[in-house]
């Protein structure tokens, strides 16, 4: 692949203000702060703290990306229904859920998401979906198992549901498919569990960790092709009450609880085949949320339990990930 410099050349452009969007490997002159800086790659990676959240809360889910996620439902001390949106730098308040409930699954964008399955504000399981559009949520097809606990990947007219305890079973291997209207049945996962992390699309899913039978946890990994799941490599640290991001083959597990133990803030990056240690969040907290669609070098956590239901906001940045450098005199 050919480089910026064997296609624009050396030289080097002066500019009031940085590019908008430049190229790795390209460097700039910035007149108005007096610095040469250049687009790298980032060679680790790293938790930032990013805007807090106007409720604070656990058992919430997550949609989108760092700088346009979604945060919805979960509980304070009941099921809550609100909505917030996240710019990459503040909260502001979306349209509330009508049923207000935590340990929900979601999946999809900021502007088109989907919330399945919880505990609602009486703490009976719930079947309910709801679909965002930016402004609002509005009544989908109720999945055929009410649920809590579950992992969730895909999209809003494309989606996933799986694992998660029920009123009858405190697990479940079912997994159901949503195509915007309806929910079927999906392939069933080899094992039993809720409270998992999930990545991924509706036929290219993955789920990790999570609770098999209290207070045992797994570090068991997942992979679903759209009709069955298989294993894959297990997670460095069992727990459950964690977070996802990423596709199936680049993915990103981040906090949650091993059990009995306190909460972590370890983070995890998968590469299809096995997952590997990375830099650890600032904040240890369990049943916080992702923001699912984004990247394994791109993505946010939000809410979640530390010692109380927490507003903190962190922003992970991955290994190759761009960034500008400023050049300096050595």
């Amino acid at each position: 692949m050919s480089t910026y410099t064997q296609i624009f050349g050396q030289q080097v452009i002066v500019v009031t203000a940085d590019p908008s969007d430049p190229t790795v490997g390209q460097m700039w002159y910035n007149s108005t702060s007096k610095t040469l800086k250049f687009l790298g790659t980032t060679t680790s990676g790293a938790w930032a703290a990013g805007g807090t959240m106007a409720t604070a809360r656990n058992g919430l889910a997550g949609a989108g990306t760092q700088t346009s996620a979604l945060g919805f439902g979960g509980y304070t001390t009941t099921g809550v229904a609100n909505t917030e949106e996240y710019d990459g730098t503040s909260w502001t308040s979306g349209g509330n859920l009508a049923t207000a409930r935590d340990s929900l699954g979601g999946a999809g964008t900021q502007t088109s998401a989907a919330a399945f399955g919880g505990s609602d504000a009486t703490t009976a399981d719930t079947a309910a979906t709801e679909e965002y559009d930016g402004t609002s949520w509005t009544s989908g097809g109720n999945l055929a198992t009410a649920r809590f606990g579950l992992g969730g990947a895909g999209t809003q007219t494309s989606a996933l549901a799986f694992s998660g305890g029920t009123s009858t079973a405190p697990v479940t291997t079912a997994t159901e498919e949503y195509d915007g209207t309806s929910w079927t049945s999906g392939g069933n996962l080899p094992t039993a569990k809720r409270q998992l992390g999930s990545a991924g699309t509706q036929t290219s899913a993955l789920g990790f960790g999570g609770l098999i039978a209290t207070p045992a946890v797994t570090a068991a990994t997942e992979e679903y092709d759209g009709s069955s799941w298989t294993s894959g490599g297990n997670l460095g640290t069992a727990r459950r009450l964690l977070a996802g991001a990423g596709t199936q083959t680049s993915a990103l597990g981040f906090g949650g609880n091993p059990g009995s133990s306190p909460n972590t803030a370890a983070t995890e990056a998968y590469n299809g085949t096995s997952w590997t240690a990375d830099t650890s969040m600032s904040t240890a907290r369990q049943a916080l949320a992702g923001a699912n669609a984004g990247t394994q070098s791109l993505t946010a956590a939000f809410g979640g339990y530390t010692t109380a239901p927490t507003t903190a906001t962190e922003e992970f940045t991955g290994a190759g990930a761009p960034v500008t450098k400023t050049v300096t005199a050595t």
